[in-house]
């Protein structure tokens, strides 16, 4: 794949995943042209001051809700990464209807003019939640991820291909539950929901990695899973906050002890690969079925839990994870 003849617009361009995959494209890729596409003028402008000013960047106000905006934004554009989403789960509860609007309704918005623009792939971003979803939030996603993928029935002859990313929870990012504990060390308390809790980690970095090597391998119809290591929240304070006592306070509505990311009835079509997993389309005659001669299917009754995970990160490792540059945290603040 050549980067440099590469038009891509990224939605929701101005969060933490979008920064950083744009500062990666920009500066190892080179693309012909970017276009950071989003709803708020002041985080463009933000991300314009703080060196997002190349001259093959372009910055378009727009919602994902707008179909007309994203026809014109998609004009010709051969990939597209949507990132765009309401993600936090307390405000999808309180907020039902703006969830849908934004995270199905928008993906769908995406997918019409994408096809209508003859966009060549788009590449959407998935999380853990939307495997059996307990809370609103995970079930947009988990329509979403089903609208982009049984969406490559609509190319037919175009060139139009759709795939989903899916992955934990990422440090450092709008959100995370890093910057409530640092917060709360300064009173010397970390509140925990749970201390049996467990999630999967991933950082900005990986996951940006990962999305870039997708969009470069996929065939349409896939959900990839990068094989990441899971952490105990208990660790996670205690890397935090080693000296804060730690308080149980309950787990919230709609929130797991454990997270999964591939479950027992995807497992029949999945292929396990050196270092992630391709969900294949289970009902589907397109494509995106040749991921079987590269690897593995994964075995009957197998499931891929934040709990049964082979790799675990230690209070060193994710301390060293939560220091690094990329969080805007330092080590001397830890």
């Amino acid at each position: 794949m050549d980067w440099t003849k590469q038009h891509i617009l990224v939605t929701g361009g101005t969060g933490s995943f979008g920064k950083k995959f744009i500062e990666v494209i920009m500066s190892e890729y080179n693309p012909a042209r970017l276009i950071i596409y989003s709803r708020d003028e002041l985080k463009q402008h933000e991300m314009r001051m703080s060196g997002f000013n190349h001259p093959k960047l372009r910055y378009f106000i727009g919602d994902v809700r707008d179909l007309d905006r994203l026809h014109r934004a998609l004009n010709g554009v051969d990939l597209v990464v949507h990132a765009a989403a309401l993600k936090q789960v307390p405000a999808c509860e309180y907020n039902p209807m703006e969830a849908v609007k934004t995270n199905i309704l928008g993906s769908s918005n995406v997918v019409d003019a994408a096809l209508d623009a003859g966009v060549k792939k788009v590449l959407a971003l998935s999380t853990d939640k939307a495997v059996n979803p307990i809370n609103l939030y995970g079930a947009t996603k988990l329509a979403a991820e089903k609208l982009m993928i049984q969406s490559n029935a609509y190319a037919g002859g175009r060139a139009t291909r759709f795939s989903c990313v899916r992955y934990g929870n990422v440090v450092g990012s709008r959100g995370s539950v890093v910057p409530l504990f640092i917060q709360q060390r300064e009173k010397g308390e970390i509140t925990l929901t749970d201390d049996r809790m467990t999630r999967f980690w991933i950082s900005l970095e990986q996951g940006v990695r990962f999305v870039i090597r997708c969009i470069e391998t996929m065939q349409g119809g896939e959900v990839f899973v990068p094989k990441i290591p899971s952490m105990k929240m208990t660790d996670l304070a205690k890397a935090i906050a080693p000296e804060a006592k730690v308080r149980n306070i309950g787990i919230r509505p709609g929130e797991k002890l454990h997270e999964v990311l591939i479950s027992e009835d995807e497992a029949r079509s999945t292929v396990e690969l050196e270092d992630m997993y391709v969900v294949q389309p289970q009902a589907a005659l397109w494509f995106g079925y040749d991921w079987s001669k590269k690897g593995t299917l994964l075995e009957e009754g197998v499931h891929y839990a934040s709990d049964n995970n082979t790799e675990w990160l230690t209070v060193e490792e994710i301390q060293a994870m939560v220091s690094s540059n990329e969080t805007g945290l330092s080590l001397g603040e830890l």
